[in-house]
């Protein structure tokens, strides 16, 4: 089983759940349920970790670089990431009710309804909530930031980098391969309920939404950084294809930064930004990331007819942008950043709604990891376009 992708051990677990919950004794389906149950009960008090260790740790090691530049390759990070999940709403607004209209909403009703209950549970409360981790990861980022700049702070940093260490260890030896039983649960006591081809139903429509939005921003990516540098955005999308491919086979940011760095070559970006701008990226730049989730978000409040308007939405999108920095380092990370969110657009953090985006998310997790690295290098192209302008004005001025 080691040997098997996490994709195939998820499509594995939603056929086995959708099995049990068919034609399994009920007594069968609430051991799975019970299980699952547990399971979601340790991620939620695991998940104010994951914030602290991810956005303190992203947020400090923002403090050094290469100074100006780094501020203006981190805003534009941020802003080809909100951006993209500004998109991926609207196109969500206008697509999505083509395939989720009120009808369908009112048949698959709330999909909880009806669930099995698990046969025990255990009290596992998180030691701090949600917004308390925020506050303190935010808090703690900034000032070792600060205290870096002056050459203090290093003893707190290597603490919290090596607490983010310990979370990528949790993420990838118990949350990731335990994911299939948690999905197959989820889908079992959804089938025993008698919703889960409804759900699946409208899932797999947005599923081949998503791939292609990916790409097309891609294309805008490129396009931009093309017309801002007076670079083919063909000939660089043409370069970038191993990147991209790497990402997919790879469904990994860290382990695509060397073949990333190679293509930010081809693409006549200077060595010494294009070795500062891809690794950086690869860490805040999550715009196929922040398209995957915002779409998902959007299907389930369709399907619950829940408000999913703009002014429910960009607020989510806004703190996604921040919230998922450093998630790339761990499997799964962007997803597990978003779901201490999704009570901002008044879906609950746990239980099936979550388990359900979670599934879809992983899913396409190398198409949308793919997306994030490949736009690393249309960032990397405009910031050495500005690092030859402002070298060219010293230049000048000396």
């Amino acid at each position: 089983m080691k040997k098997i992708g996490l994709v195939p051990k998820l499509i594995m677990g939603i056929i086995v759940g959708i099995l049990i919950g068919s034609y399994a004794p009920e007594a069968i389906t609430k051991i799975l349920v019970t299980a699952s149950t547990l399971f979601s009960a340790f991620l939620k008090f695991v998940i104010p970790f994951i914030i602290i260790g991810f956005v303190t740790a992203g947020i400090a090691d923002l403090a050094t670089g290469a100074g100006k530049l780094l501020g203006i390759t981190t805003g534009i990070a941020y802003g080809s990431t909100i951006i993209a999940g500004t998109m991926a709403f609207l196109v969500a607004s206008i697509i999505f009710p083509s395939f989720i209209d009120a009808g369908v909403a009112a048949q698959i009703g709330d999909p909880e309804a009806g669930m099995l209950s698990p046969y025990f549970t255990i009290p596992l409360e998180p030691m701090v909530d949600v917004t308390a981790a925020i506050v303190f990861a935010f808090t703690m980022g900034l000032g070792i930031s600060a205290l870096r700049n002056n050459g203090k702070g290093q003893t707190l940093h290597n603490i919290f980098q090596e607490f983010q260490e310990i979370v990528t260890k949790v993420l990838s030896t118990v949350i990731i391969p335990l994911l299939p039983l948690y999905i197959a649960g989820t889908f079992a006591n959804i089938t025993a309920a008698g919703q889960v081809w409804n759900i699946l139903g409208v899932f797999w429509k947005v599923f081949f939404v998503v791939i292609p939005l990916h790409l097309i921003y891609l294309v805008i990516q490129f396009t931009a950084a093309g017309a801002y540098t007076g670079k083919n955005p063909f000939k660089m999308l043409k370069n970038q294809v191993p990147g991209y491919l790497t990402a997919v086979g790879t469904q990994s940011s860290a382990a695509t930064i060397p073949v990333n760095v190679e293509c930010a070559k081809n693409n006549g970006v200077s060595k010494e930004i294009r070795e500062f701008c891809v690794p950086l990226c690869a860490t805040i730049h999550l715009s196929g990331s922040i398209i995957s989730v915002t779409s998902f978000a959007v299907a389930v409040l369709m399907m619950n007819n829940m408000d999913h308007s703009f002014g429910t939405m960009f607020p989510f999108i806004l703190m996604l942008g921040i919230a998922m920095v450093a998630a790339p380092g761990a499997p799964g990370g962007a997803i597990m950043s978003a779901l201490p969110f999704l009570p901002m657009i008044g879906i609950p953090s746990d239980g099936g709604l979550a388990s359900l985006m979670i599934a879809l998310y992983l899913t396409q997790d190398s198409f949308g990891t793919a997306a994030n690295v490949s736009g690393d290098n249309a960032i990397a192209a405009v910031v050495d376009h500005i690092n030859n302008k402002m070298n060219k004005k010293s230049s000048k001025a000396a």
